[in-house]
């Protein structure tokens, strides 16, 4: 996926948190989080957004890994959640924000005709049963899916909030 695909799965990731938990202590930080979680994963393709943004570090984690290896995995997840209780112990919105991001992240992947190394150090590769083309047509189809689905989240939100 590209991303504005995974910008908005984002969003929605963290939207379908709060529906979960009742917005239970949840703030503006908390989508910020989950718009940067996001970007997260691609940190090991160069040509990504985060990595245009953070070069040496892309290239880095991209000869150490490859691309939809490690970041794209369950052990990365249980990685960068245990760097951040360390690092930001009192931070619980960031810290669930993120999460959500780049568990958004993962799943859209999934979605693509590589899929990720979920498992990794394993080297299986893991799809959904549908999957489409990083870039083509179809993931547009699913960005403005994503779309209409938190518009209409948003409306009924703010209408229970007023």
């Amino acid at each position: 996926m590209n991303g504005k695909t995974h910008f908005m799965g984002g969003l929605a990731a963290c939207a379908a948190v709060e529906t979960v938990t009742d917005g239970v202590d949840l703030s503006p930080l908390f989508y910020m989080g989950g718009m940067i979680g996001a970007f997260i994963p691609d940190i090991c393709h160069v040509h990504s957004t985060i990595g245009r943004k953070l070069p040496i570090v892309s290239r880095i984690v991209s000869f150490l890994v490859g691309h939809r290896t490690f970041t794209h995995s369950l052990l990365f997840v249980g990685l960068v959640y245990g760097i951040m209780n360390v690092l930001l112990p009192d931070a619980y919105n960031l810290q669930m924000g993120l999460l959500a991001g780049i568990c958004s992240h993962i799943l859209l992947d999934m979605a693509t005709v590589r899929g990720v190394k979920l498992f990794f150090p394993f080297p299986l590769r893991v799809r959904l049963p549908l999957f489409i083309r990083t870039g083509g047509k179809l993931e547009g189809f699913v960005r403005i899916g994503i779309t209409i689905w938190l518009a209409i989240w948003a409306y009924q939100y703010i209408g229970e909030w007023m």
